[in-house]
């Protein structure tokens, strides 16, 4: 008799949750900073903004291909259904994100011109955060879905929400960018970024508050599993804690000695934003239509899957850490890409 297998897609959602919270953070915060690149005074703080993020800003890309190769594999079925629901913000998405890294390269090389590709780089960053939120924004409110195929338009995930969100993300990821460079610049260039901070700051804030009101008029079961008793008891540690963390984010940028204290607060608001939106869908992984359990592949394949994944991630996390351990510090105008 062959061994039974345990049930496995609980872990694979946590891992592929776990990677794309990685990639938000971890890509979230140097497309913040081609947002701020975008306002920087002049061209001496571009070239510090720009040798800031230089040596990761590519790996942190990593975390998008292992989410997305390990969704098709562990979850086919969400695979399917997402990307005809998202194919325009996706391809949006990704044509930024080449734009951008083409920029990046391009405006070291071809100094005629470079404030061509400076805009580039900033509206590249932009094109694809935005291109984000609106996937984000499209999955919270949900899919048209007949059977185990998309039934809706090509455009459903352009609505009025979806954009509120995009431009949400936006704030989201400047404030993430502006944490960045706090810790990573001095001077004047740090004291531009804690001004840009709070903008962000209030974007942030006026996002969740929409997010927090909208979200539960849209959706029935969202409504009863936020404000139903004793789920408002059990889940009032996540608004509690959304107020805290927003505190501590003022706080550090108004502190002129505080370094990292506003990127590790900006980190902490989109880990509770993220834990927000699981605590809303779980266990659906097709938002109102499909749970992880009815959308897994085959125990087997998750399995052998599971299998390379042990080697895989481990690596990753390494090199990662390792990049970030090597390149700390202050940034400085003779050193960087």
């Amino acid at each position: 008799m062959y061994p039974t297998i345990p049930d496995l897609a609980p872990l694979w959602a946590l891992i592929l949750a776990f990677g794309i919270l990685l990639y938000v953070l971890l890509d979230g915060f140097d497309l913040g900073v081609g947002l701020l690149f975008g306002f920087a005074p002049d061209s001496a703080a571009r070239r510090l903004i720009i040798n800031s993020i230089s040596p990761v800003w590519d790996g942190n890309e990593t975390w998008l291909v292992l989410g997305a190769t390990g969704l098709l594999a562990a979850f086919p079925l969400v695979f399917a259904i997402l990307i005809p629901a998202l194919y325009f913000p996706i391809l949006l998405m990704l044509f930024g994100l080449v734009f951008r890294g083409v920029a990046f390269e391009f405006r070291q090389r071809d100094g005629e011109n470079k404030r061509f590709w400076d805009r580039a780089f900033f509206a590249g960053s932009a094109l694809a955060t935005f291109s984000q939120g609106v996937v984000i924004g499209a999955f919270i409110q949900g899919f048209q879905v007949n059977g185990r195929q998309f039934s809706g338009g090509s455009f459903d995930c352009f609505t009025l929400f979806t954009v509120m969100t995009g431009a949400a993300l936006l704030f989201g990821y400047g404030l993430l960018g502006a944490g960045w460079l706090i810790l990573k610049t001095q001077g004047e260039l740090q004291q531009w970024s804690r001004r840009q901070a709070r903008t962000c700051l209030l974007g942030v804030l006026a996002a969740f508050i929409l997010v927090s009101v909208w979200t539960p008029l849209m959706n029935a079961d969202v409504a009863r599993r936020w404000f139903s008793w004793p789920n408002m008891l059990y889940l009032s540690p996540v608004p509690a804690c959304t107020v805290l963390l927003a505190l501590a984010e003022l706080r550090a940028i108004r502190d002129a000695s505080s370094q990292a204290a506003g990127f590790l607060a900006a980190i902490g608001l989109f880990i509770i934003a993220y834990a927000g939106v699981a605590v809303s869908l779980w266990p659906m992984v097709i938002p109102h239509r499909y749970t992880l359990w009815q959308a897994a592949a085959a125990p087997s394949t998750q399995v052998f899957l599971l299998v390379g994944l042990a080697f895989l991630l481990p690596i990753i996390l390494m090199y990662s850490a390792w990049s970030y351990w090597v390149f700390r510090g202050k940034v400085r105008a003779d050193i960087g890409y």
